[in-house]
């Protein structure tokens, strides 16, 4: 057992308080003593310590979300549609007819792709598509490759989607891509890997005219986001460190790195960095300048975004990053085209949704009890409440000892919905 310091007990009161802002102090401090059982915390400790937050403390940042400029649902169905709640709840999904339970509602491929770890070694030694991540299972099924490096494609289309990304990642094209992408790999982070993927395709629309850039950035900017920093205060997930974070930062910026005269005339290139200059051409407007590669109010952002948006295989995809999370889902994401398409999801109905009727996935393993739940929830950044939480939330009662998350591997299986 262990005494908490004040900015970490202050830290925990402040997240129990804003999801349940009705308890007294007796069951806040059960509640206290139940998540974190290695603790000792008086209640007369506790007690000074909520007397002296100010009450706007009480309440913890939740993600924000925007609909997306622009966006056409019937390229992928006409069976929902978007619809923005409210400045809390933010956008989601509702029926537009009837869907029975088992129809597929829609099929979407990935904005940007960042597979788990074993699908990523396989596409750096050309044994899966480098776009799709589609696995081969002989060097001949690939029938597309990159000129100028190892990677390889299951045709020619795979080969042309690439250009969206690939240029600024190719060994060969940006050989300071390669530094960045040995440490994220070294490091299994996946939300930075998503984060660069999604960089290099914003640079590379920007080279091909403001149509392009406008259509894509209009997609980022519309996923939830919720800054690292906030993410580090009010979840008690593990994150990596803030020096990880710069350090991160800088080989970032040392890959896309653009140097300029005041007068916009490039001066003092490494060989690296005219091959990013020949690929670029031109500098971003001023405002995705500061979204991408300021620090603070960009990059950390970045990384926020990408992890509430990156679906369990790895892909960021625009309509079902507007799907909301219920503890009892009525829509599942599969990938069911695992020999021609892999990062391809298909989106099922698992019971009938009536016209009107909000779509949800889970982002945790529904098969846990109220706690868990909560607890899984906490790297989202929000408290459930819906209709089952509430229900079983009102008759929980803190047990003196609890196990944790019980089988993280298996919520993490489960999340985003695949299930």
């Amino acid at each position: 057992m262990s005494s908490p310091s004040d900015e970490e007990l202050q830290d925990a009161l402040v997240q129990l308080k804003a999801a349940h802002p009705g308890l007294g102090i007796p069951k806040l401090h059960a509640r206290l003593r139940a998540d974190f059982p290695a603790w000792t915390v008086s209640e007369k400790r506790m007690r000074k310590i909520l007397t002296a937050l100010s009450p706007k403390a009480i309440v913890s940042p939740s993600p924000s979300s925007q609909l997306v400029d622009g966006l056409d649902i019937t390229q992928w169905t006409t069976r929902v549609d978007v619809r923005m709640f409210d400045k809390k709840k933010g956008k989601g999904l509702v029926a537009t007819q009837k869907i029975k339970a088992g129809e597929t509602i829609w099929v979407e491929d990935p904005f940007i792709i960042a597979p788990e770890w074993e699908i990523y070694d396989k596409q750096r030694a050309g044994a899966a598509c480098s776009l799709c991540t589609t696995l081969f299972a002989s060097p001949l099924e690939a029938k597309a490759r990159c000129p100028l490096c190892p990677a390889v494609f299951c045709n020619a289309l795979c080969r042309k989607r690439s250009e969206k990304t690939h240029p600024l990642l190719c060994a060969a094209q940006n050989p300071a891509s390669m530094p960045l992408l040995r440490w994220v790999r070294s490091r299994e982070w996946m939300a930075l890997l998503a984060l660069i993927q999604c960089t290099a395709r914003l640079l590379l629309a920007n080279a091909a005219g403001e149509e392009a850039l406008a259509a894509d950035w209009a997609v980022v900017r519309g996923f939830a986001v919720l800054g690292m920093e906030e993410r580090a205060r009010y979840s008690f997930r593990s994150e990596p460190d803030r020096e990880t974070w710069k350090a991160a930062f800088e080989l970032f910026c040392a890959t896309f790195h653009r140097p300029r005269r005041e007068d916009g005339a490039m001066k003092n290139q490494t060989a690296e960095e005219k091959k990013v200059a020949a690929i670029l051409r031109k500098p971003l407007p001023a405002e995705i300048e500061a979204a991408l590669f300021d620090y603070n109010t960009g990059f950390l952002h970045g990384l926020g975004r990408m992890n509430l948006n990156l679906e369990s295989h790895g892909g960021l995809y625009t309509l079902h990053a507007h799907l909301n999370h219920g503890c009892t889902p009525n829509a599942s994401v599969r990938h069911l085209d695992q020999r021609r398409a892999l990062a391809r999801i298909t989106v099922r109905a698992l019971a009938d949704i009536e016209p009107g009727q909000e779509l949800f996935i889970t982002y945790v393993n529904p098969e846990l009890g109220y706690a868990d739940r909560r607890a899984g929830l906490e790297a989202w950044g929000f408290v459930c409440q819906c209709a089952r939480c509430m229900e079983e939330g009102r008759d929980w009662k803190p047990p003196e000892h609890q196990d944790g998350l019980g089988d993280l591997a298996s919520e993490l299986k489960a999340g985003l919905g695949v299930i």
